[in-house]
């Protein structure tokens, strides 16, 4: 088993799913139908992109282990997620502004996985690539109109932004399996999209008539394993059925 790999798989897969969690949270609660079911579609999007990684991290690890075990039954701990996607659904507009910044890196993050040397990895960024083009324009333009809205949507829209740049750092921080699946020509230098995403978080803030945070204050962990109380409520939803009904087939 290359165990570096499986780490780095998990790196990026335990991202989709908590925020596809997350988005799934809000089915039946989005102030619009249109919306709500734009919400639940990019759920989709993420959870079909998880699959893919974690049947990948599946075949990786060659105990038996299927995609649902590494899904469901790992512990808190054992899910190495940015802080950013499991912050909870405060209101639209924090539910807006997690997404913007997390599409942000994430098409960012595919166009480089795609030039991978690992076939499979490269396949599904290919393939991942036209879903989240569609995840940053749905919430980009959500952005514009909260930002550049009423007094109150530019404040809240403002407000959610604050709130979350303290999680933006982390994307760009590196694990020692990360550095060593880079320097193989597998991973992404994630350091090296920084500038860059920054650059173009802050042209469409302007855009939206939102200030960029001027805070240099960063929180991290995630990727450590380390996280916030959020997500083990998270967990504890997503997990039932597998805990509560060990082993059942679908």
């Amino acid at each position: 088993m290359n165990n570096n790999l499986y780490k780095y798989i998990l790196g990026i897969a335990d991202n989709s799913l908590i925020l596809g969690q997350r988005l799934g949270e809000l089915c039946g609660h989005g102030p619009s139908l249109e919306t709500d079911i734009a919400c639940t579609n990019i759920s989709l999007d993420l959870f079909g992109q998880v699959r893919s990684y974690y049947q990948y991290a599946a075949k990786i690890t060659g105990n038996g282990k299927s995609e649902d075990d590494i899904a469901m039954l790992r512990k808190e701990r054992e899910y190495v997620n940015v802080l950013l996607v499991e912050q909870p659904n405060t209101d639209f507009a924090y539910t807006i502004g997690r997404q913007f910044l997390f599409d942000v890196y994430h098409l960012l993050f595919l166009n480089e996985l795609q030039k991978s040397n690992d076939l499979m990895l490269s396949a599904i960024a290919v393939k991942s690539i036209k879903e989240v083009s569609y995840h940053q324009r749905f919430s980009s333009d959500w952005v514009k109109r909260l930002g550049d809205g009423t007094a109150e949507s530019h404040q809240k829209m403002q407000d959610a932004i604050d709130g979350l740049w303290t999680y933006t750092d982390e994307l760009f921080h590196q694990t020692d399996a990360d550095k060593i699946i880079v320097s193989e020509g597998i991973g992404v230098d994630v350091t090296n999209l920084k500038e860059t995403y920054y650059s173009k978080v802050s042209e469409l803030l302007q855009e939206a008539t939102l200030k960029t945070p001027e805070s240099k204050w960063f929180q991290k962990g995630g990727k450590e394993g380390i996280h916030t109380e959020h997500l083990g409520y998270l967990l504890s939803d997503l997990q039932y059925m597998q805990r509560t009904y060990p082993n059942m087939e679908w």
